[in-house]
């Protein structure tokens, strides 16, 4: 079989297509898969890094106003689908799977040209621009939240699947108690984690500060770690020394979250910005989180995706424009007097997103390939 994934841009995009060969590769060894991206995005490292081969199509998004930046775009859209056409004429592919980004476009495009089974995976609450414009072509629309759904109109009923968000992970493999024990942590100890992603967020590390200095320093018997992302790290590591922060053994500072499904399991809470892969990752690991929205996302989509489980129950929402000092401690204050509660929020958010996204979409890659009955 063979397999052309494009996607590209952020991890957002590229991960779950890695997650998605990579299950197809568990089952059927011999699939031969490549990508197709852009030439500047995150795709350039993950991809090659993962030992795939990466096609490149020029095209670029629209900005929402009038630019001229708009005109090359809109060249690029009309040109793009010829460049695509050509990389799945010489690729073969029995299937083409989109994950988002503007290059899914052209090559999905491309494939449906030609008959050839086509499917997208939408990862956050409300659908991206790509991914509306791809509903009359694809065959199936692979969903993280069921909710997107409603977003698409009626010419995607009976197209759409519910699957959840593949995850390149051992996320939600790993007891509590083995992980704290794994890290060193007293089994009895109340686990906190926050961070703003791999490059980090200001607003979150000043959060974070506050919180140390203010409440945990003063809580000894809550062990946390905060990420502060690697743009941030030398300065915010000087600050943590003048603070005398680094006195208190129940708190840690670090650049970067290398271990993520062992500090998922090991903790009681999560403090996270909400991308729709955190978020994905936090419902996997049916962790309770007090989830700030980015409000430089495109559509406000971190709001749109963390409103998902917090409307069940599974997470407290503040928005960055409300984070003041002692905003934090107050939230942590109210969640750590309620043990039970945080048990119930890590119920809810588990049921926002299916934990099994990885085989559903591989059972429906088989179905829309006709390869069902090779396998198992």
């Amino acid at each position: 079989m063979r397999i052309l994934n494009t996607g590209g841009g952020t991890g957002g995009h590229v991960n779950p297509a890695l997650a998605i060969a990579e299950t197809v590769k568990q089952n059927i060894p011999e699939t031969e898969i490549a990508f197709v991206g852009t030439d500047r995005g995150l795709e350039n490292t993950l991809v090659p890094k993962a030992g795939y081969k990466l096609y490149h199509v020029n095209v670029r998004g629209f900005e929402r106003r009038l630019s001229l930046k708009n005109i090359r775009a809109a060249w690029l859209a009309l040109v793009s689908p010829l460049k695509a056409g050509k990389i799945v004429k010489e690729f073969r592919p029995d299937i083409v799977i989109g994950t988002g980004g503007y290059v899914s476009w052209p090559v999905l495009v491309a494939a449906s040209k030609r008959k050839i089974p086509t499917a997208v995976h939408e990862s956050n609450a409300v659908p991206g621009l790509a991914v509306r414009k791809l509903v009359p072509y694809v065959d199936r629309i692979y969903l993280n939240f069921k909710i997107s759904a409603e977003k698409l109109g009626d010419e995607a009923k009976g197209k759409t699947l519910h699957v959840g968000c593949p995850l390149r992970s051992d996320i939600g493999k790993i007891s509590s108690s083995d992980a704290k024990r794994r890290l060193g942590i007293d089994g009895y100890a109340f686990s906190v984690v926050s961070f703003g992603g791999s490059l980090g967020a200001g607003r979150l590390n000043e959060a974070a500060f506050d919180l140390m200095e203010n409440y945990i320093s003063v809580h000894p018997e809550i062990n946390y770690v905060h990420a502060t992302g690697e743009g941030y790290f030398e300065e915010a590591s000087k600050r943590f020394l003048a603070l005398g922060l680094d006195r208190y053994p129940n708190i840690r500072l670090v650049k970067y979250i290398h271990d993520m499904p062992l500090r998922l399991a090991a903790a009681d809470l999560i403090i996270s910005r909400s991308g729709a892969i955190t978020v994905s990752e936090l419902s996997r690991a049916g962790r309770a989180a007090i989830l700030i929205p980015s409000p430089n996302v495109t559509d406000n989509q971190q709001y749109k995706n963390a409103k998902v489980p917090a409307d069940c129950g599974g997470a407290v929402l503040i928005e960055e424009k409300d984070l003041e000092p002692g905003t934090l401690s107050k939230v942590l204050d109210r969640l750590f007097a309620d043990p039970l509660k945080l048990i119930d929020m890590g119920r809810s958010i588990s049921s926002i997103s299916p934990s099994d996204a990885n085989k559903r979409i591989f059972d429906d890659i088989m179905a829309l390939t006709g390869h069902k009955d090779d396998v198992d």
